[in-house]
């Protein structure tokens, strides 16, 4: 489904432009873009040393350098559940100013589809299950993220208002919890996988047991960042549509904190016991969204088996362990 000769045409001669391009998803776009269809186009990816995208002036220059057509925006101040419970303020205010200034520079340079990463964080803390792309705005997110849940859902509302006011294609995507190699595998800020996946490296080289924060017991969808990445390129170039979609695996491979433990034990052989620090948070016990949208538009995407693409991403972490962001 990804070789539509009419949309390879139009995607030939594009230059697309990825913030955020040297973290977890644009580390994977590279990898598919490289190594399976690139469509075509000539693809740049942006990291922070090439600007800063909380300064209007910095992302210009990198707009006027490179002159996109299209725009994958990945760039964001993220962290996992304890460092968005301390740093609400920078995490809202940062946030919006780099959503801000990606979208009024895609604005005045002509990009023809920008496509902007949101998150599950972004929906109702009271809700019914599972999540639609209609539930997005309403009621208040969780009080643990909502300086960063507030700022992503500005980000779907300043792309309806771009889309109304001027006609341009600006549309987000909502993926469920991403994993995959070159991840930021911090303890103290990374998100569950990642962070997980460091204390396993830890506890195999030391003959420890492997602590596990919380009681296992919360239920979370993976989405591998290869899978998210090809999805992202289908977004991009031949999904016509602008409306909001989430990017998630079917609701029955939803699994607990507990059982991906389990998992990547056995892609690391981990020889040690498991056990549960029942002291530490869990955060939202489950947030279960439903991918009814994108398979009636991709009814026949296949999703990387999850023991297969954590042992890829359990390689990879092994083999960089030095350089690693952790």
């Amino acid at each position: 489904f990804f070789n539509q000769k009419k949309n390879e045409m139009a995607a030939s001669g594009s230059v697309v432009l990825v913030t955020g391009g040297s973290g977890l998803v644009g580390k994977g776009i590279e990898h598919v873009v490289t190594n399976e269809d690139g469509k075509g186009a000539k693809w740049v990816f942006l990291s922070s040393k090439d600007g800063d995208l909380r300064n209007l002036e910095e992302v210009r220059a990198c707009f006027a350098k490179h002159s996109p057509t299209h725009v994958i925006h990945l760039a964001a101040r993220v962290g996992g559940l304890f460092k968005n419970m301390r740093s609400k303020v920078e995490m809202m205010v940062e946030n919006m100013a780099i959503n801000n200034n990606v979208l009024a520079c895609c604005h005045e340079f002509g990009v023809k589809k920008c496509v902007s990463m949101s998150s599950t964080c972004v929906f109702p803390d009271k809700t019914t299950y599972p999540l639609t792309e209609e539930m997005h705005h309403g009621g208040p997110p969780h009080s643990s993220n909502e300086g960063y849940a507030y700022a992503k859902r500005m980000i779907d509302v300043l792309s309806r208002s771009y889309n109304e006011q001027y006609g341009h294609q600006f549309m987000t995507v909502i993926p469920t919890n991403i994993y995959g190699p070159h991840d930021n595998f911090s303890i103290e800020d990374g998100h569950v996988l990642p962070g997980l996946m460091h204390k396993t490296y830890l506890a195999k080289a030391k003959g420890e047991d492997l602590m596990v924060w919380g009681t296992g017991k919360p239920l979370r969808q993976f989405i591998f960042s290869w899978d998210l990445a090809r999805i992202l390129v289908w977004a991009l170039f031949d999904y016509q549509g602008v409306e909001t979609i989430i990017l998630a695996p079917n609701e029955e491979d939803e699994l607990s904190i507990g059982d991906v433990a389990g998992l990547l034990c056995k892609a690391a052989k981990f020889p040690g016991k498991l056990v549960f620090d029942t002291t530490k948070a869990d955060g939202q016990f489950k947030k279960t969204a439903s991918n009814a949208k994108l398979r009636s538009l991709l009814p026949d995407f296949k999703f990387t088996p999850m023991d297969q693409a954590l042992q890829i991403s359990w390689d990879w972490f092994e083999a960089n362990y030095a350089t690693a962001r952790k």
